[in-house]
């Protein structure tokens, strides 16, 4: 049986997201995450929650984590943020990024989805969390599934 990202993006197309996560990191101190999954029993931005903490990315020195959540065979999906990008973002922030998301899967462009996403959020983040000089990367930038 193949993994999940295998059966939803190519390996050159998983490559390409986390290239697009790299490229994003440049701007940011933010971490971004991707994770696909087949099917959950819980609403998207609950399990987007549960597997933030699960993947440990809760523990960023500025809490300034993202995760960009996929439920496959569920055509849902949900972007969570850490707690301390939601203390400095209007209330709407995730709006734009959901929007561009939603109109590339409509279309059957997955991995373009997740790109847009993620360069949105990556643009975004600089805003508020510039990459400053000593900048590590606290998290893998690889897609993790279950």
């Amino acid at each position: 049986m193949t993994s999940t990202v295998e059966d939803f993006l190519s390996k050159d197309d998983e490559q390409y997201i986390i290239k697009a996560i790299r490229n994003a990191e440049i701007k940011t101190s933010g971490e971004i995450r991707v994770h696909i999954e087949h099917h959950s029993n819980k609403e998207p931005l609950q399990r987007a929650q549960e597997l933030f903490h699960l993947l440990k990315m809760d523990n960023t020195k500025e809490e300034n984590g993202v995760l960009i959540y996929v439920a496959v065979d569920d055509h849902t999906f949900a972007i969570f943020g850490d707690v301390g990008i939601n203390k400095k973002v209007p209330v709407n922030f995730w709006e734009h990024t959901k929007n561009k998301m939603t109109s590339f899967f409509k279309t059957g462009h997955f991995k373009d989805g997740i790109i847009a996403a993620i360069t949105n959020t990556g643009d975004q983040l600089a805003q508020y969390f510039p990459w400053r000089h000593g900048d590590i990367n606290e998290l893998p930038d690889e897609i993790t599934t279950s």
